[in-house]
């Protein structure tokens, strides 16, 4: 893995925290609107981690496979990836 796993490390346990509260929440028969902003803000957090994923990769795996004339397959990978986002 290319990007910052300090950073990545961080974010994911956040996002682990935010759901270890999230569950709390359930048990404790929440209000559904507090329960879903928290749902959506871990959200945003697991989309920010793979974001920085994707662009460090882009940077370093995509752009290493591209001066190598080797780009096709890591090019492939990340349309196939992109189709996912797209559903």
């Amino acid at each position: 893995m290319q990007a910052d796993r300090a950073q990545i490390t961080r974010l994911l346990k956040t996002a682990r925290g935010q759901i270890d509260g999230i569950l709390k929440m359930v048990e404790e028969d929440r209000y559904c609107m507090d329960i879903s902003n928290q749902l959506m803000a871990t959200e945003a957090i697991i989309r920010k981690t793979n974001k920085e994923i994707l662009r460090a990769h882009m940077k370093g795996c995509i752009a290493e496979a591209l001066a190598e004339n080797k780009g096709d397959e890591k090019v492939d990978e990340l349309v196939e990836l992109i189709d996912k986002f797209a559903k």
